[in-house]
C-alpha cells in the first residue's frame, strides 16, 4: 500500500496527523474469567440502556421541558422573543451535552464489550441515534396526521 493511501493518512493529508495511525496491539490479552465476563456483558447491556435513553431523550422530553421553560420566560419578561430565544438556545445546548455524554458512554460500551470478550470495533451511537429519530419521527407523523387530523386547509369540513 502507497504511503499516502487515504485511508492510511485520514484522507486529507500525505503525512500522518499525529494520533490517526492505526491501532497496534501488542497481542491477544489473556480472556478473564467467565463471572468476570458475564459482570462485564451485563455492564455493557447497562451503558447501552444508558445510551439509548439518551438519544430517546433528545425526541421528546427535552424539547418539551424547553418550551416549557421558554412560556415561563415569556410569561415572566412579556417577550415572545425572550421566550423563544431561551428555548433554541436550551435545546440546542441540551442537544449538545446529550450528545458529548452519549460519545463517552459509547466509548465506554466498546471498552466493556471488548473486555466480555467481543470484536467490537464500532460503537452503537449512530444506530441507536437513527432509530430514535425514525421511531419519534413516525410517531409524531402518526399524531400529527391521523390524531390530531391536517387541519381545514388541507381537508375542509363541511
Amino acid at each position: 500500500m502507497a504511503r499516502n493511501d487515504p485511508t492510511d493518512t485520514g484522507g486529507l493529508f500525505v503525512g500522518r496527523r499525529p494520533g490517526t495511525g492505526p491501532l497496534r496491539y501488542r497481542g491477544t490479552p489473556a480472556p478473564g474469567s467467565a463471572g468476570r465476563r458475564s459482570a462485564d456483558r451485563l455492564l455493557a447491556f447497562f451503558l447501552l440502556a444508558v445510551e439509548t435513553l439518551l438519544c430517546v431523550s433528545l425526541w421528546g422530553p427535552q424539547p418539551i421541558g424547553w418550551l416549557w421553560v421558554g412560556s415561563q420566560v415569556n410569561y415572566q419578561t412579556d417577550s415572545v422573543v425572550a421566550g423563544i430565544s431561551t428555548a433554541f438556545v436550551g435545546m440546542l445546548a441540551t442537544l449538545f451535552i446529550t450528545l458529548a455524554l452519549a460519545k463517552r458512554v459509547d466509548h465506554a460500551w466498546r471498552l466493556v464489550r471488548r473486555a466480555a470478550g467481543y470484536q467490537q470495533r464500532e460503537g452503537a451511537l449512530n444506530k441507536i441515534f437513527v432509530i430514535s429519530l425514525m421511531i419519534a419521527g413516525s410517531a409524531f407523523l402518526f399524531w400529527f396526521f391521523i390524531i390530531v387530523g391536517p387541519g381545514p386547509q388541507v381537508a375542509p369540513t363541511n
